[in-house]
C-alpha cells in the first residue's frame, strides 16, 4: 500500500513566481482546493488520501523539491548542506577560469564556461522548462532566455558570469529568508518534547505525546512546562514570556492556569494536563500565525497582480527593441538583441514580489514573540493607518477585578441575605460582576446552594430575572429598575450618592420591590496612563472610551488614564452604532475589548483587538488581534510595528522599482551589460530581503523608561 502523509516540506521556492509555478501544477494534478501551500515556512499540506510519492512526483516535476515532514526531522548529511555552494562555487571558478582561457584557446575557455552555466545553472534550466510547460513565464524562464540569447551572439562570458551570478543571488535569498522562518520555528522549539508523569505515586519520564487531558505531570525548577493544565499543588513564579511577552515571572498557585513553554521558577508545581500536547496554547498561537502568513495584504496582493502583467509585458517589449531597430531603421541586430537580453535580464521580478511577504512574516513572527498574535498581513496594514481607537472599561483600561465595597439594604432584609440571594441568581451568569457577588459571598461563608432558581432570564446591558423559592427578583443597573417601575426616592438617593463616588451599582428588588444596593469598585490598569499617552505622541486623533456602565463611574475611569472622551450607559448595539460613527468619521478605526463581551463591536470595527486572553479559545479564533496579556502598553507597541512594517514594505517597492528604472534608462543610452543588469537585480533582491529582516531585529525594550512594564519584546522605533 503506498504512503500516505498530510505535510512535506517544498524546497527550492524562493518568491511568489515560482510558487505561482507550483500552484498551477498542483492545481492541475490534485486539485486546488486539496492543499495549502507557505511560501515562508515551505510547508505543502495535502489530503491525506493522497499518496506521497505523488505528491513528491508532482513537485518535482514543477522544477522542485519535497520530502515527508517529519515529527523529529532528520539532521541533514553533508553533502545536503553544503552541496549547493560547493557546486556553486566550482562554476564561478570554471567561469572566471574560462574568461581568461578564452582569449588564448577558443575550444577550452568555451568548454569550461559551458561547464560553469550548467554547473551552475542546472536547477535554474529545469525550473525555466517547467515554467513554461505550464505556460508560466516566471524569472527563471527570463533568465534562461536571456543566457541562451547572450550565447547565440558569442557573449559566453557574459553568460556564464549571468548564470553563476543569479545562482550565488538565490542561495543568498533562500538563506536569508530562511532566517525569518527559523525565528517561527524557535518558538516551538520552547516547548519540551518530554514531561514527567506523576501516576500511582511514581514519576516516569515519557514524550509530551503521551500525555493526555487529566494526567498529572511534575515541574521542576528550572524547567519548561510541557503542557497547558491546572496547578493542583506546589507555589512558584512562572515566566509565561513565550505567550504572553511578559518578561516579569509570575506567581503560580493552586488553581491557576500554566501554559506549556513557560519556565519554572524556584518551587515544585504538580499540573493537572487540561489539553492534548499538540493543541497547547503555543503550538495554536504559532499555527495561527502560520495561517496568517496565507491571507495576504492587501498591497502584497497588489504587487503579485502587478508582477503577472509586468514580466510578459517587459518581455513583449524587449521583443520589440530586439526586431524594430533592425528591420525599420537599419540598425545592427546584434547590438539590440543585446539590449534585449540585458532588458530581460532586469524585468526580473524577484526584488518586487519578495518585498512586502519577508516583511510581513517577520512583523508578524516579532509580534507573536511579543505576546502578540495578528491574524494577517491585512490586519497589520490596517493598524499602520489607524486613525482613532476606541476601548472597552471592564477588563480592558480597568484590571478586571471587580469587588463590592459597600452594600444598603434598602428595609428589613440583612446584609448577608441579600447577598445571600444575589449570589444564587449570580451562581447561573457569567457576567463580570457575577464573580464579585460569589466572592462576596465565599468571604462571608454564606451557603447558597440548596435554593431553587428558575426562569432565569439574561438581559444583555441591564441585568437578570429570576425565581428564587417562588419569589421573582431581578437584579441589575439603574435603567433595569427604571423600566421595572422600582425606582424610588431611596433607592435613586442611594444610587446617586454611591455614583458621586464613581462606584458600579447593583440593584436587587424583590417582586419590583428594590431591597438592596450593592455598590461595587474596579480599578484602573497601571500602565494606562502610559499607554494612552504613548498613543497621543503617535498622532491618534481621537480615543474614546465605551462603557455601559454610569456616567460617573466611566468619567473616573477615564480621567485616571488619561482619556478625555467618554460614552456612558451604552448597550451592545449602542456601541456598535459608536464604532461605525467611528468609521464614517475617521475611516479606521481600531476597537479594543476582551474578546469575548462586546464581540459585535470588535466586529465592527476596522481591526478587533482582543487582551489578555491566553489561552481563551474563542478569542483566539474570533478576534482580528490578540493580545495574549493585560499589558496595555502592548497596544502602542502594535501601532509601531505596524508602522514601521509599512515604511519598511514602501522602502522596498522603492528600491525595486528605482533600480529597473535606472537599468531601463542605462540599456537604452547602450550604457549597460547583463553582469551589471544583474548584479543591479540581485542586489535589489537582498536589500530587499534584509531591509524586511529589520522588522525581526531587536532594538530597545519597550520598558527602557524604567516604569516597570512587563513588556519585553523588540521596540520597533518610529525612525528609519
Amino acid at each position: 500500500m503506498a504512503e500516505t502523509a498530510n505535510t512535506y516540506i517544498v524546497s527550492g521556492v524562493c518568491c511568489s513566481t515560482e510558487e505561482s509555478v507550483l500552484r498551477k501544477k498542483l492545481d492541475k494534478t490534485i486539485g486546488s482546493g486539496r492543499y495549502t501551500f507557505n511560501l515562508v515556512t515551505s510547508e505543502l499540506r495535502v489530503s491525506p488520501a493522497i499518496p506521497a510519492g505523488d505528491i513528491i512526483r508532482e513537485v518535482r516535476t514543477a522544477g522542485f523539491d519535497a520530502r515527508v515532514k517529519r515529527r523529529i526531522e532528520e539532521r541533514q548529511r553533508f553533502w545536503q548542506r553544503h552541496g549547493e555552494t560547493f557546486m556553486t562555487g566550482a562554476a564561478m571558478m570554471m567561469s572566471f577560469g574560462g574568461g581568461l582561457l578564452e582569449t588564448h584557446d577558443l575550444i577550452a575557455g568555451r568548454g569550461l564556461l559551458l561547464s560553469a552555466i550548467l554547473l551552475g545553472g542546472w536547477r535554474i534550466f529545469l525550473k525555466a522548462f517547467a515554467a513554461l510547460r505550464l505556460r508560466t513565464l516566471d524569472m527563471n524562464a527570463l533568465m534562461s532566455i536571456a543566457v541562451i540569447g547572450a550565447l547565440a551572439i558569442g557573449k559566453w562570458t557574459e553568460a556564464a558570469m549571468v548564470i553563476v551570478l543569479f545562482a550565488i543571488a538565490l542561495m543568498l535569498e533562500r538563506r536569508s529568508t530562511s532566517r525569518a522562518r527559523r525565528a517561527l520555528q524557535s518558538l516551538l522549539a520552547l516547548a519540551p518534547n518530554q514531561a514527567s508523569l506523576l501516576r500511582d505515586g511514581v514519576e516516569t519520564v515519557v514524550p509530551a505525546d503521551d500525555v493526555h487531558p487529566g494526567d498529572t505531570v511534575v515541574v521542576r525548577p528550572g524547567e519548561r512546562v510541557p503542557v497547558d493544565g491546572i496547578v493542583v499543588a506546589g507555589t512558584s513564579t512562572v515566566n509565561e514570556a513565550p505567550i504572553t511577552g511578559e518578561s516579569v515571572p509570575v506567581l503560580k498557585e493552586t488553581g491557576l492556569p500554566v501554559y506549556s513553554g513557560a519556565i519554572n521558577g524556584r518551587g515544585v508545581l504538580t499540573i493537572r494536563v487540561t489539553a492534548e500536547h499538540e493543541d497547547s496554547t503555543l503550538r495554536r498561537l504559532i499555527h495561527l500565525v502560520e495561517e496568517a502568513q496565507t491571507r495576504r495584504a492587501p498591497i502584497q496582493s497588489s504587487i503579485e497582480r502587478f508582477s503577472k502583467v509586468y514580466t510578459p509585458s517587459v518581455l513583449g517589449i524587449a521583443i520589440l527593441v530586439a526586431v524594430v531597430p533592425p528591420l525599420f531603421f537599419a540598425a545592427p541586430f546584434e547590438g539590440w538583441l543585446y539590449r534585449a537580453l540585458v532588458m530581460l535580464v532586469i524585468a526580473c521580478p524577484c526584488a518586487l514580489v519578495i518585498s512586502t511577504p519577508v516583511t510581513l512574516v517577520s512583523a508578524l513572527t516579532n509580534a507573536a514573540r511579543a505576546g502578540i498574535l495578528i491574524k494577517g498581513g491585512r490586519y497589520l496594514e490596517v493598524l499602520g493607518k489607524t486613525q482613532a481607537i476606541a476601548f472597552d472599561k471592564t477588563g480592558t483600561l480597568t484590571e478586571g477585578r471587580i469587588r463590592i465595597v459597600a452594600v444598603a439594604p434598602l428595609g428589613t432584609i440583612s446584609e448577608d441575605e441579600a447577598i445571600r440571594i444575589a449570589a444564587a441568581i449570580e451562581h447561573h451568569s457569567e457576567h463580570h460582576l457575577a464573580g464579585a457577588i460569589l466572592e462576596e459571598a465565599a468571604v462571608r461563608n454564606l451557603q447558597v446552594n440548596g435554593r431553587t432558581v428558575a426562569d432565569f432570564e439574561a438581559l444583555p446591558g441591564l441585568g437578570i430575572r429570576a425565581t428564587i423559592d417562588g419569589i421573582r427578583y431581578f437584579l441589575g443597573n439603574r435603567r433595569f429598575a427604571e423600566q421595572e417601575n422600582s425606582l424610588t426616592a431611596p433607592l435613586a438617593e442611594t444610587l446617586d450618592r454611591f455614583a458621586a463616588r464613581g462606584l458600579t451599582t447593583v440593584v436587587l428588588a424583590r417582586e419590583s420591590v428594590p431591597v438592596c444596593v450593592f455598590a461595587l469598585e474596579d480599578r484602573a490598569r497601571s500602565h494606562g496612563r502610559r499607554a494612552v499617552e504613548e498613543l497621543r505622541q503617535l498622532g491618534i486623533p481621537r480615543m474614546i472610551m465605551l462603557s455601559g456602565d454610569q456616567a460617573a463611574v466611566a468619567q473616573r475611569i477615564a480621567e485616571s488614564v488619561g482619556l478625555e472622551y467618554v460614552r456612558a450607559g451604552l448597550l451592545p448595539e449602542a456601541k456598535v452604532h459608536t464604532v461605525e460613527e467611528l468609521r464614517t468619521t475617521y475611516g479606521t478605526v481600531v476597537m479594543v475589548g476582551d474578546g469575548i463581551n462586546d464581540a459585535p463591536a470588535l466586529a465592527a470595527a476596522s481591526v478587533g483587538v482582543a487582551m489578555g486572553v491566553a489561552g481563551t479559545d474563542i478569542a483566539l479564533e474570533s478576534a482580528d488581534v490578540v493580545l495574549m496579556s493585560d499589558d496595555l502598553l502592548k497596544l502602542p507597541y502594535l501601532l509601531r510595528l505596524s508602522r514601521k512594517t509599512l515604511r519598511i514594505i514602501r522602502q522596498n517597492i522603492a528600491i525595486a522599482l528605482g533600480l529597473k528604472a535606472v537599468f531601463f534608462l542605462l540599456n537604452f543610452a547602450g550604457h549597460a551589460s547583463l553582469w551589471m543588469a544583474l548584479l543591479a537585480d540581485d542586489g535589489a533582491t537582498l536589500a530587499v530581503i534584509l531591509n524586511g529582516l529589520r522588522v525581526l531585529g531587536r532594538d530597545s525594550p519597550v520598558d527602557a523608561g524604567g516604569t516597570g512594564s512587563s513588556v519585553n519584546p523588540d521596540q520597533p522605533r518610529e525612525d528609519v
